[in-house]
């Protein structure tokens, strides 16, 4: 008796260099994972991958040292994933590599959780699908986005996806994608300024106001 039998759980949080991103990492460390799960940061590499100092200025907030990029930092990361080692090739020396800044976030923030990254190459195929093929391969149980305010969509030029079979009346974005179609449970994330809480959309439950 009172031996904790939880299961450990894979946490999938998609991550590049935005405050919508860092929202949903905030989320995910705040409301989701425990000590027990494993929690998977994935990077979608494309060509048209860009910066941003919204990410960046979330990590300085919290205390923790942006690395530059280093290739024995890389490789030494003990949770890393062997595909993170990759991560450094074509990156200027002294660039920022914000999957490394985020990661190690996670572990002073979390000492015991498991962290690993993932970062992936789009190839022939979209990112939403990208995402939902590797989360499914290994057996994720939550899956958490960052997602863009309507507005900031359309200015941006969210990448938009025809639901499978070319059917329905619109088309879907990135985060609208996943959480339609993912297997496990997947969560869209806007984070409502520092302290204005979490604006969540699922599968089942849209528009739902989480407090910070």
């Amino acid at each position: 008796m009172g031996s904790d039998t939880t299961a450990m759980r894979k946490v999938m949080v998609v991550v590049d260099p935005s405050r919508e991103a860092a929202g949903a990492l905030q989320y995910a460390l705040s409301h989701v994972v425990t000590e027990k799960d494993e929690l998977i940061l994935v990077h979608v590499e494309t060509q048209n991958s860009w910066k941003s100092t919204f990410t960046f200025s979330f990590l300085r907030r919290t205390g923790i040292s942006i690395p530059a990029v280093n290739n024995n930092n890389i490789n030494n990361g003990n949770n890393q994933s062997s595909s993170a080692a990759a991560g450094g090739e074509g990156m200027a020396e002294g660039e920022v590599d914000f999957l490394e800044a985020m990661r190690q976030l996670c572990e002073a923030a979390r000492p015991r959780l498991k962290v690993t990254v993932e970062r992936l190459q789009m190839g022939a195929k979209d990112k939403a699908s990208v995402i939902l093929f590797k989360s499914t391969a290994m057996g994720v149980d939550h899956l958490i986005i960052g997602q863009k305010k309507s507005l900031s969509s359309v200015l941006l030029g969210n990448t938009k996806y025809k639901k499978p079979g070319g059917l329905g009346p619109k088309s879907l974005d990135t985060a609208e994608y996943l959480i339609e179609y993912s297997k496990c449970n997947c969560v869209g994330v806007q984070k409502r300024g520092q302290t204005g809480g979490y604006l969540l959309n699922t599968k089942t439950q849209k528009n739902f106001w989480l407090l910070a």
